[in-house]
């Protein structure tokens, strides 16, 4: 037999809005609601923990100095796009 995963419960309040639209999913995937909630749960968390870590880097090398002006990023876009037209 595999091994169990860990979970936890947690509560939250939603609209009744949000409740329909819960639903509305879970049945489209015909899952249970407490499904549904999970993998929004899951994904949000990995999607604000990737937007963290790309955030922080840029702080890191805002503070490093490694930084460029806007003109900069502007002429760099544009050189690029010159040598995909040709």
């Amino acid at each position: 037999m595999g091994a169990m995963s860990k979970t936890a419960v947690v509560t939250a309040r939603v609209s009744e809005e949000t409740l329909g639209l819960l639903d509305s999913i879970a049945a489209h995937h015909d899952r249970s609601r407490a499904w549904v909630i999970a993998r929004a749960i899951e994904l949000h968390a990995q999607r604000e923990s990737e937007f963290i870590e790309f955030a922080r880097k840029g702080v890191e090398d805002l503070d490093a100095g490694r930084t460029i002006t806007h003109e900069e990023l502007v002429d760099r876009i544009r050189a690029r796009q010159a040598r995909q037209a040709a």
